[in-house]
């Protein structure tokens, strides 16, 4: 007897336990919701959190949008699209005002997301406590107790060595005033845009089986001393070298035979956006 695939790749009842989880985690801002993650046909750090809470919650008439360090185009996100669109069929797009669920790793859009979109992040190392503390049901108490010195320990001791704040990414950030939450992989440039973020962000960590969730409107502030401020990558006096763009984050590209340097939108949606708008215009005044 052949049997009918299902919908999204999960029988119903694997995508019921996990949007039972995100519920519980959309309740409960920044708190870490352990739930029973699924073998995938990927690898486990190639993002099968955030694909599980992706087809979990897809329906038919939804529209994805898959990114990968910023481009639409990277081995992992035109991995995961096929994967999602040979066990639903629904609509994949690279235009992020386009898609209502929209998949990244590492980067939030720099597009200010809308109250009917969900950002869905995958995450490799959820516990912000991790590199205090190994032991899995210490973090746990920590979290309970909310008991987080030894994080700000971790940033006076950056302080101490470079003056300054030298997190790359996963800089810790506090949700709703209560939990310290790992933000993903994403550079310190995205932490502000969680901040009364409009669009629901779910957060998944496949191998540490883990939901987590900033519902929208929530505050969200990164960890930072009030002498030493949290401050986002600088790219004053920098601009991309295709649409013009300088209030965004920007990818250094240096020429192999030159060695010039130069810049160029990290978020390959946007800039392509900015550039045609860019091209359009020009093509506008030049009738005039």
């Amino acid at each position: 007897m052949i049997t009918k695939p299902h919908f999204a790749f999960f029988d119903e009842g694997s995508k019921k336990e996990i949007r039972r989880a995100t519920l519980k985690a959309v309740a409960i801002p920044g708190y870490q919701v352990p739930f029973a993650s699924r073998e995938m046909p990927i690898a486990r750090g190639w993002g099968t959190g955030g694909l599980q809470l992706t087809l979990s919650l897809i329906g038919k008439d939804d529209v994805l949008k898959v990114i990968d360090q910023g481009a639409d185009e990277s081995v992992n996100a035109v991995s995961i699209k096929k994967l999602v669109r040979h066990t639903t069929g629904v609509s994949v797009t690279e235009d992020t005002g386009e898609a209502n669920i929209i998949q990244s790793r590492h980067r939030i859009p720099e597009k200010q997301l809308r109250e009917d979109q969900i950002l869905v992040l995958q995450v490799p190392n959820p516990e912000p406590l991790r590199k205090v503390e190994a032991r899995e049901y210490l973090t746990k108490r920590m979290h309970a107790e909310d008991d987080y010195s030894g994080a700000w320990l971790l940033l006076f001791e950056q302080i101490m060595k470079y003056g300054r704040m030298s997190t790359g990414a996963e800089h810790p950030v506090y949700v709703n005033g209560r939990y310290m939450m790992t933000p993903s992989p994403i550079p310190r440039f995205d932490n502000p845009k969680m901040h009364q973020s409009k669009a629901l962000i779910l957060l998944g960590a496949g191998r540490e089986k883990k939901i987590f969730a900033v519902p929208p409107y929530t505050d969200v502030k990164s960890l930072a001393f009030d002498d030493y401020p949290f401050a986002v990558e600088s790219f004053e006096g920098k601009a991309c070298k295709l649409c013009g763009s300088t209030d965004v984050f920007l990818d250094e590209i240096i020429d192999p035979d030159t060695g010039e340097r130069s810049y160029q939108c990290n978020d390959t949606s946007f800039c392509m956006e900015h550039l045609n708008a860019k091209e359009k215009e020009e093509v506008e005044n030049s009738y005039v």
